[in-house]
């Protein structure tokens, strides 16, 4: 199958959320998908999600960013890039995955002010994982309030916009 753009939400939010409402208005062919319950409920509706998929470009914020990056190490051959926004990396369920080296391009991006999922230890976790990493630090809070929408996304995606709706 050809490239998929993918959005996975964070734990207190949804496919509704700002990001996901964000996603779909701007690039209506990305999956993006409303995850409930456990991450090992979330991770088999993930995986049942991508099973056709070969190419896979995935976005994951909090949350979704520990759900992304569970997913690539399992399926690396599988994901082209992560843009992870304020990844969950220090959750002990993430430990298994601290011998992988993952050489796919991985961009993250944390705020510098998130009191929810501290920066500094992401990042130690990030550069053990993600041989091929971005990590950019930004002047906001965990939810990237003041950088998400500003973010060059087309790039990120590897994408044009779909044209404005009148």
């Amino acid at each position: 199958m050809s490239l998929a753009r993918v959005f996975v939400h964070g734990f207190e939010s949804s496919n509704r959320g700002t990001k996901g409402v964000f996603f779909k208005q701007r690039y209506p062919d990305m999956i993006i998908e409303d995850f409930h319950g456990s991450l090992p409920q979330r991770m088999r509706r993930l995986n049942a999600l991508l099973a056709n998929n070969t190419s896979l470009i995935i976005v994951g914020s909090s949350l979704g960013g520990l759900m992304a990056a569970m997913y690539a190490c399992d399926n690396p051959g599988r994901v082209r890039k992560l843009v992870l926004l304020a990844p969950a990396l220090t959750f002990p369920e993430f430990e298994p995955y601290l011998q992988h080296q993952i050489d796919i391009p991985v961009a993250i991006y944390h705020g510098k002010e998130d009191d929810v999922i501290r920066v500094a230890p992401v990042h130690e976790v990030a550069r053990m994982v993600f041989s091929n990493l971005a990590f950019n630090t930004v002047d906001d809070d965990h939810a990237l309030r003041k950088t998400f929408k500003s973010m060059d996304w087309d790039n990120l995606l590897e994408t044009k916009p779909a044209p404005a709706r009148a």
